[in-house]
């Protein structure tokens, strides 16, 4: 087996690896994907207080959402 064959295969196979993992943590279990983004889950003086999910974070981001009446 000569040197280039063996560096070519494994650079291809690295490649590979690397492909599936990005396309695994892209498209996940699904289940991030069908959950809703934002929710209303309070209001204050008139306005809607938005619980925002960002996908793949562990904490949440709250806005304050009114309307022009």
């Amino acid at each position: 087996m000569t040197p280039e064959f063996r560096n070519g295969m494994a650079f291809s196979i690295a490649l590979t690896t690397f492909a599936f993992v990005v396309i695994a943590m892209v498209v996940g279990d699904g289940k991030q994907i069908s959950e809703p983004s934002f929710e209303v889950v309070d209001t204050y003086k008139g306005c809607d207080i938005v619980r925002y999910a960002p996908h793949q974070a562990a904490t949440y981001k709250y806005l304050l959402h009114c309307e022009n009446k």
